[in-house]
């Protein structure tokens, strides 16, 4: 089992082998559970409310489980499945409070389900699953627009009672003053921890709007534009020659030195130690 936990989303990756009993404890926050590896022949049964929902369990397949509600019995007929669990806190639907019409508790809205197929959702997983594996230097802003994006996923799509306001569809980005003031603020905290919530109030806008804008102007989204911004800064840093490479790494933001190494070869195709080498 590996076990991570950030301010806006927890992310639990484990193995179900066959079982046959209670179902699980009620979760503490929306369970959104991705199939990162299973098959057609995996079988899951649970009963929920007095009756039995079965579902095959592909790889890519989705199990919702709302906050503080539990299956009465489950089964799983299968050696061994393994799930993504990524665990959406209230935090995180509370901040789409200004672009939907919630209700008071929306996580409690969520429907129960099992074996739903949401590519989207599947994308924000693995999206997730790869910064557990391999941090990144915006590893945090990543996961802050993950839990954004799958709150919203689910109180517009999976949600029990229907919205009354949807969000705007963001058809223009940001206009040239909030842009430079936020570009300006990444440039001048390259070295510090940026949050998205951080660059939103910068902009002057709800986090879920300033995301989708910053996107729509920049081609990528924030926390992809940080890291960018902080590879470039490390080169430039490998250029002078006058730090180590593991005091770049930290300068960067990377939790490493081998996650900075790891994404500087994705990055650029060679090491941090190479590239220095081909400048010297």
């Amino acid at each position: 089992m590996t076990w991570v936990g950030w301010s806006t989303l927890f992310a639990d990756l484990r193995s179900h082998s066959r079982y046959e009993g209670p179902g699980a404890a009620p979760p503490p926050n929306t369970d959104a559970g991705i199939v990162v590896r299973g098959s057609d022949e995996v079988l899951a049964t649970c009963k929920f409310g007095g009756s039995w929902h079965p579902a095959r369990l592909p790889t890519g397949s989705i199990w919702l489980r709302p906050i503080e509600r539990k299956s009465d019995e489950a089964r799983i007929c299968s050696a061994k499945v393994e799930v993504l669990h990524l665990y959406v806190p209230t935090v995180a639907f509370s901040r789409l409070m200004d672009d939907y019409n919630l209700p008071a508790v929306p996580a409690r809205s969520i429907r129960y389900s099992c074996g739903l197929q949401d590519e989207l959702i599947n994308q924000i997983g693995l999206s997730v699953l790869s910064e557990m594996m391999s941090p990144t230097a915006a590893g945090r802003m990543l996961v802050q627009t993950s839990s954004l994006l799958l709150a919203a996923r689910l109180a517009h799509s999976h949600a029990e009672t229907e919205l009354i306001r949807l969000p705007i569809p963001s058809r223009h980005g940001l206009d040239g003053g909030r842009l430079r003031r936020v570009l300006a603020y990444v440039e001048e905290h390259l070295a510090d921890d940026i949050t998205v919530a951080d660059l939103a109030n910068v902009a002057c806008l709800s986090i879920f709007h300033f995301t989708r804008a910053f996107a729509g102007t920049m081609g990528v989204p924030p926390h992809r534009y940080v890291s960018r911004r902080r590879l470039e800064s490390a080169k430039a840093m490998i250029a002078t020659g006058r730090a180590s490479l593991s005091e770049i790494a930290l300068d960067c933001r990377f939790s490493s030195q081998s996650s900075f190494t790891r994404a500087f070869r994705r990055a650029t195709g060679m090491t941090p130690a190479e590239y220095r080498r081909t400048l010297r």
